[in-house]
């Protein structure tokens, strides 16, 4: 028996706002704002798929593709029909290239605006 089930995942971020809107564009969904004495949190709800949730932290620091020392800390898979067809549509949205080279996989990898890993997956 599961003791949770997945509520949200979590992004740290230097600019929620931004990061969110990023992600709305690439997986759907309108970014809510809330703001408290700490900063603000953006909520995004993705049609059919799991929240993703946006906090703005300090000094953020992004992982590196692959590196040893600084670990990617998690990264998001997102499953596509098209793989160049997303690879356009996320690099005019302003994702980085990590590791897109190898046209034969069925995944490439690409960083957000803020640098968190993701990959785009025909699987």
């Amino acid at each position: 028996m599961a003791l949770a089930k997945p509520g949200v995942v979590v992004l740290d971020c230097p600019d929620p706002r931004a990061l969110a809107g990023f992600y709305a564009e690439v997986l759907g969904g309108t970014p809510t704002v809330e703001t408290d004495g700490e900063g603000e949190w953006v909520d995004l709800k993705v049609p059919g798929g799991t929240p993703l949730a946006f906090q703005a932290a300090p000094g953020f620091v992004p992982p590196r593709w692959p590196s040893p020392d600084h670990s990617q800390q998690f990264h998001l898979d997102l499953v596509v029909d098209d793989l160049d067809a997303a690879e356009k549509g996320v690099l005019a949205l302003g994702a980085k290239p990590l590791d897109a080279e190898d046209r034969q996989r069925t995944f490439r990898v690409y960083a957000d605006p803020a640098g968190h890993p993701f990959c785009l997956c025909a699987c």
